[in-house]
């Protein structure tokens, strides 16, 4: 007796495997998007967030790995703070801008790592003997330059542009960075800003610039007067 073989036709074929294709993409977005923390997330990733916002005064409920509404309201605190989708999901961009890297962000990490090595080599250059918070603060400033039409759209150019630093015309930029000024440029990055958005920074005791203090202050810290 001879077997009898259906014959599948090949648009048919075509149309299955494409629907496998689309089924496992649908199915690895969800697995992606789950592992993401939102409200009723509980686990070590959600205690990161909690920790890392408690650090920075967007959230003054317990680190307890919980995501609840004051994990959800402090969230969408930072996220409005940081020109993020104030959805109060931690999404990609979120964790990346509180410094969580998730396996989908770990192409970033490199160019971090370099963004936080040169903002500590200018904190540690231009700041170091400042009390920590005007250290965080120093780095604020390049980052609020970055974000102002007025400045280079990145740290290096910021940095390095012509007269902006001390620690680059007398070669300090080229110094090692202790644990102190990196811990302060990845604060800085992650979202901290204690000179309140200034763009400018002096030291009252040695400033020769008249220009310098006609701008508006927005905090002393240490020996550094930040100003606008």
């Amino acid at each position: 007796m001879k077997e009898k073989f259906i014959k599948i036709k090949p648009i048919i074929i075509i149309s299955m495997l494409f629907a496998i294709f689309i089924s496992y993409h649908i199915f690895i977005r969800n697995e992606e998007v789950e592992a993401l923390s939102k409200y009723g997330s509980r686990g070590n990733e959600v205690i990161q967030i909690q920790t890392k916002l408690k650090r920075w005064g967007y959230y003054n409920g317990s680190v307890d790995g919980i995501y609840g509404s004051q994990t959800l309201a402090a969230v969408k605190y930072f996220q409005r703070k940081n020109g993020l989708t104030a959805d109060g999901i931690a999404g990609t961009k979120t964790l990346q801008a509180m410094g969580i890297y998730t396996s989908s962000s770990s192409s970033s990490s490199s160019s971090n790592s370099n963004n936080v090595n040169l903002l500590a080599r200018l904190v540690h250059g231009e700041a170091r003997g400042e009390p920590y918070t005007g250290q965080v603060a120093v780095a604020a400033v390049v980052l609020n330059r970055v974000k102002s039409s007025s400045f280079p759209n990145t740290i290096a150019g910021v940095i390095y542009q012509a007269g902006a630093f001390d620690a680059v015309s007398d070669g300090q930029i080229n110094l090692a960075p202790g644990s102190t000024a990196t811990k302060a440029a990845q604060d800085a990055l992650n979202g901290w800003d204690p000179s309140y958005g200034a763009i400018y920074y002096f030291n009252p005791n040695t400033a020769t610039n008249k220009w310098i203090w006609s701008r508006p202050t927005t905090v002393t810290i240490g020996n550094h007067r930040f100003c606008k």
